[in-house]
């Protein structure tokens, strides 16, 4: 008995210096890389850094947390931010947000609030920190533009992973070349701002929230997401699958897939199909919408009643090429640049 109790004592002592040592460890890293952001021009201020969690957790918090790189006109301000996690098992984290928080972009600020916002995020264990796995949730989101715009959401949902080179969840260590994540989105209870309604339903016919918005896509990338993705630049893409993308608005109803090239400047080649329900509805509110020219509606209409026939539904196939979007041998509009800042 004797010889167990001084076992359990000196496992004790054991695990609570590993603990001291790891939650020691883990505030220098945090300090030590926000030192090395301000040398390097950005905003990187918090007002405490609580690590707590004795004897099972590594639980840090951030107090009045403030980020932005003038580089690529991206911030972020918030009251606190958590980062959770077993003490032996640190590189399986839980991300806490707060209930309100802003971002600022290049296309202007956004101040976003919501009733619970969490993600696990799950970090390939060496140096790097390359992401492997991470599962988002957010409820009751309400997202308010700078220009008072909002846009809501009962509920969103995103899941990702890193995929092995058979297409399956990655078990091998992320390398420096290209990588592909798969990607599930889903939101619930999607109401679109007052000021894109009204661009796109100037009449008011549809309900005031989407009836499905989800997507299943894999996105290449010509290098995994780390560390780095931060500090220097973002991982540029290389290529889009779209399983399927579903959107179902009222009566209206849009299917798409199909696979895209993309090029060191952003451009895009390839195919996406979208299948389109009620598509003569849709046409009409493009048309008063006004992103559609009137003389371009009206080729498109005809052409597409041709290939319906009397059918509510049509596949349109959409090609990407030369920085433009055809439907056959019209050029419908401008093809998005896909680079990242």
């Amino acid at each position: 008995m004797k010889r167990l109790l001084i076992l359990i004592l000196v496992s004790a002592a054991l695990w609570s210096g590993y603990w001291l040592y790891g939650a020691s460890a883990s505030k220098s890293a945090f300090a030590a890389w926000f030192e090395e952001r301000r040398s390097e021009g950005w905003v990187a201020e918090y007002a405490a850094l609580a690590l707590q969690g004795f004897p099972n957790r590594f639980d840090t918090t951030f107090t009045d947390l403030a980020l932005a790189d003038p580089d690529t006109g991206w911030a972020w301000d918030a009251p606190f931010f958590q980062l959770l996690a077993l003490s032996y098992k640190p590189n399986h984290v839980i991300a806490v947000w707060p209930d309100s928080h802003r971002i600022a972009t290049p296309q202007g600020s956004f101040d976003l609030t919501q009733a619970e916002m969490q993600a696990s995020v799950v970090l390939w264990p060496s140096t790097d920190l390359a992401l492997d796995r991470v599962r988002l949730v957010a409820d009751t989101v309400q997202i308010t533009a700078s220009d008072g715009s909002t846009t809501a959401a009962s509920a969103l949902r995103m899941a990702a992973e890193r995929l092995g080179p058979e297409g399956q969840a990655a078990t091998d260590a992320p390398g420096d070349g290209a990588t592909r994540y798969r990607i599930a989105l889903s939101a619930e209870g999607f109401a679109p701002d007052s000021a894109l309604r009204q661009r796109i339903d100037p009449t008011d016919r549809l309900p005031r929230t989407l009836d499905a918005l989800r997507a299943d896509v894999t996105l290449g990338f010509d290098r995994p997401w780390d560390r780095r993705s931060v500090e220097q630049a973002r991982p540029q893409p290389q290529m889009i699958s779209l399983r399927l993308a579903e959107a179902r608005w009222g009566e209206l109803e849009l299917l798409a897939a199909g696979d895209l090239e993309i090029d060191a400047d952003g451009e895009a080649t390839g195919r996406i199909t979208v299948k389109a329900q009620n598509w003569r509805e849709i046409l009409r509110l493009a048309r008063a919408s006004g992103e559609l020219p009137e003389g371009l509606a009206d080729t498109l209409e005809q052409g597409l009643g041709l290939l319906a026939g009397r059918n509510d539904g049509i596949d349109i196939p959409l090609d990407f090429r030369g920085g433009r979007i055809w439907i056959g041998p019209l050029p419908v509009m401008e093809s998005p640049v896909f680079q990242l800042r």
